[in-house]
């Protein structure tokens, strides 16, 4: 039985975010602070063939002005990852040639925003234009330009990620129905509500201090102190809060070393943050694309052979795309058992914006395929879609992408429960029109499984520190960063269940590389269940120390001792106890010892698993897409925190729907420039557009690695709700869209070419649309 964990204790930083006192990067303010911009270009490809700030150093306030030739001309990776598969090295801190528009040029300090901006509009910047490849397509034409000189060639990112198991041939040749289709992907941003942001500040003796808003304060340390040629010791990253985060804050965004260059020109203090645009511009999208998926069936629904061939488009740098397309081709061969897979995955440069890390990676994409195509099959099969799914579901025992073998039945379990919840044959049965046949409502499920944590592609590692106080309270020190999910909190409360202490009693500290160990980073869904094991095994150190005292002062074995909410016990001896302070209190005047732990855990590979019941209204006059109500069942080993969990599941069902209906970053495909960088244009789902969420957490399969059995959720929620939304419309006009969003127009433009009337009859459910 547990006390602290499973409980959904007050958030530690709660106070501090309804106040307003908790501090953020921005809200650093230093004597003498300069105020940093970075000029943009307005070409999506050209060399530079000078660039004159003359105009910009004269004018009063202007402090300092860099191009390329004041910074160091170090290749490095845009991604700080320890270097692996996941990242590439293709980029300087400013370079002679531009590969997209709004790629910064030049960066100016001055007195004041307004001084800085205007200096800006000194700046002149000769270009030499070059041909812009702003599609997949044009990139990979015969002849192209190379827009690096680096990678394999071709405007490849990376050798192509190849995936081969069993026959494929002898699959398909066996199979009785093959499916086959192209699904084309939209390019969603981030939108996390902080822009990016960071403040840099030298001493006397040559240390770079920064504060700054990233998920990996660690790697954005190794990599300023590689690029800028410094120690470790010479720099100091700090990060408090954060304002969402979202995977794409794991880069370096050329702010981070033009503000501590800047701030060492200076000699004074440089504040950078975006504005709104600039999150757009020189932020990350997620890789858009395509993927060509090919599944052979039985008659009875046994898959026989999958192929697919996944192309993503990188934009004009590497970033995180060897890493997305490697786990987006992996993905797929699981989630449904196939024993005979041939994967093929390309990621390209093009001369548009940078596309990175974002929650889900990579397997938003490939399950919004495969998830789509199971419904197709079973239609073509005569199966009920669910029915399909979970026939075909992963399992105890069957290899998961990473390799490992599945622990549980997790996705059966998602799937059966939500079933049951929905009344899932009732509702698919009952009539789809409503409002006199002009509305019509249709009902979709989505499946998806996720890994905690990113290996094998990377090799990770958490690390905790927990002391304990000489009155009985902890310390727990540790490197994970806090993007708004309650990290923390989770932490304290797995720190306090296995000490035996109180969750009040124990206080957190994080945010400073020179003082907590190191991390490797918020991301992955590997949080909870890396670094909460990390401290796990901390406390357990702590506590074996303290039943080591107190089995001297109560005179029994350690073996017999127990500790809950503070206070030591004696099992089976009513009465016989002591207080954690008193068992570790001073004698004689001589202060307590400092009990310390240290907890290092390198994961293997541990996956959770959900199902997504959704329903929606189509109104067929508009090509309005409503959601109506939601029943997501996650299967995510033990809940440590269940507000949190269930927080993080409806966080990322709302990027989900904007994802599927509405999110797409636009550039003009003539001459590159950004269509929609703003909130204005860039429509995501607000509050008020949020259908009813009913969320189930299933604790069915838990996790030996995890700590308690806990596994991730922070990726899960976004994967399956895509392709449950797609397959509800389908179910409501029936009208199959193979890419996202789908807009009204696109509904408006299925139904007319199907000859779909307002008052669509049940025969005509079934025909395909592909727009």
């Amino acid at each position: 039985m547990t006390s602290v964990i499973g409980r959904s204790v007050t958030r530690w930083d709660t106070l501090g975010k309804v106040t307003g006192s908790a501090v953020y990067a921005g809200d650093v303010a230093l004597p003498g602070l300069l105020h940093g911009k970075i000029k943009r270009s307005t070409v999506a490809h050209a060399r530079i063939r000078a660039i004159d700030a003359a105009r910009a150093l004269a004018l009063p306030g202007v402090r300092a002005v860099l191009t390329h030739a004041d910074v160091p001309r170090v290749l490095h990776y845009g991604s700080p990852h320890p270097r692996s598969a996941s990242v590439t090295k293709d980029q300087y801190i400013l370079d002679t040639t531009v590969r997209y528009h709004g790629e910064g040029v030049a960066a100016v300090a001055a007195d004041s925003e307004e001084i800085a901006e205007a200096a800006l509009e000194l700046i002149t910047v000769d270009y030499e234009p070059l041909p812009a490849l702003l599609t997949v397509a044009d990139a990979l034409a015969p002849g192209a330009p190379a827009i690096h000189a680096v990678g394999p060639g071709g405007n490849l990112v990376l050798d192509p990620v190849v995936v081969t198991r069993g026959d494929v041939a002898a699959g398909f040749a066996a199979a009785d129905l093959v499916v086959e289709g192209t699904y084309t992907l939209g390019r969603p941003v981030p939108a996390y509500m902080e822009p990016n942001v960071c403040v840099c500040q030298w001493d006397a003796l040559g240390k770079l201090t920064i504060w700054t808003s990233t998920q990996s304060p660690f790697m954005v340390r190794g990599t300023l102190a590689e690029v800028l040629g410094l120690p470790l010791t010479k720099v100091r990253v700090l990060v408090d809060h954060m304002g969402g985060g979202f995977g794409a804050k794991q880069d370096l965004f050329q702010h981070e070393f033009l503000c501590a260059l800047l701030a060492q020109r200076t000699g004074r203090p440089v504040r950078m943050e975006f504005s709104r645009k600039e999150t757009f511009l020189g932020g990350r999208t997620r890789h858009s694309g395509s993927i060509r998926l090919k599944q052979g069936f039985r008659r009875d629904g046994t898959i026989t052979a999958r192929e697919a061939e996944i192309v993503f488009d990188s934009g004009a740098y590497g970033s995180h795309g060897p890493g997305v397309t490697a786990v987006a081709t992996a993905s797929l061969t699981s989630l449904y058992r196939c024993d005979n897979v041939h994967l093929v995955g390309r990621c390209v440069y093009t001369n548009t914006p940078i596309a990175g890390a974002f929650r889900g990676y990579g397997v938003v994409q490939s399950y919004y395929a495969l998830d789509s195509q199971m419904d197709e099959a079973a239609e073509q099969l005569g199966l009920d879609p669910a029915a399909l799914k979970l026939m075909n579901a992963v399992r105890d025992g069957d290899l998961a992408p990473s390799g490992h073998p599945i622990v549980g039945h997790g996705l059966e379990d998602c799937i059966r429960r939500g079933l049951e919840e929905t009344g899932w044959a009732a509702r698919r049965a009952a009539p789809k029109s409503h409002d006199a046949g002009r509305r019509r409502r249709g009902w979709g499920m989505g499946c998806e499984m996720h890994g905690s944590s990113a290996y094998p592609g990377i090799k990770e590692q958490g690390n905790a520190i927990v002391r304990m106080n000489e009155d009985g309270t902890v310390t727990l020190f540790t490197g994970t960063t806090g993007l708004g999910t309650g990290a923390h909190t989770a932490l304290a409360q797995i720190t306090a269940e296995e000490l035996g202490v109180r969750f009040e009693d124990v206080a957190v500290v994080h945010g400073d590389t020179d003082v907590v160990p190191w991390d490797i980073g918020a991301f992955a869904s590997h949080t909870t269940y890396m670094a909460g094991r990390a401290c796990q095994m901390a406390a357990a150190q702590v506590k074996a120390k303290v039943l080591a005292r107190a089995a001297d002062r109560l005179e029994v074995a350690a073996d017999d001792l127990d500790i809950r909410d503070g206070v030591v016990t004696v099992r089976g001896v009513p009465g016989l106890s002591l207080t954690v302070a008193d068992a570790i209190a001073a004698e004689r005047g001589i202060p307590a010892p400092q009990l310390v732990g240290e907890g290092s855990y390198r994961p293997t590979k541990s996956y959770s698993f959900a199902a997504h019941f959704v329903e929606v209204e189509v109104d067929t006059e508009t090509g309005q897409i409503d959601v109506v109500q939601v029943v997501p069942v996650h299967e995510i080993g033990k809940v440590i925190h269940p507000v949190a969990a269930a927080g993080q599941i409806e966080g990322g069902i709302q990027q989900g729907i904007g994802h599927t209906l509405t999110e797409d970053f636009r550039v003009d495909p003539r001459d590159g420039r950004p269509l929609n960088a703003s909130f204005v244009d860039y429509k995501m789902p607000l509050a008020m557009d949020m259908p009813p969420i009913r969320t189930i957490i299933l604790e069915t399969a838990p996790d030996e690695g995890g700590p308690f059995g806990a596994k991730g959720v922070g990726e899960d929620p976004i994967i399956a709700i895509g392709p449950a939304i797609a397959n509800a419309v389908h179910d409501a006009i029936g009208v199959r869209f193979r890419h996202y969003p789908i807009t009204p127009e696109q509904v408006l433009a299925a139904l007319a070419e199907k000859g779909a009337t307002p008052t669509l009859c049940a025969a005509d459910q079934h025909d395909q649309t592909d727009p």
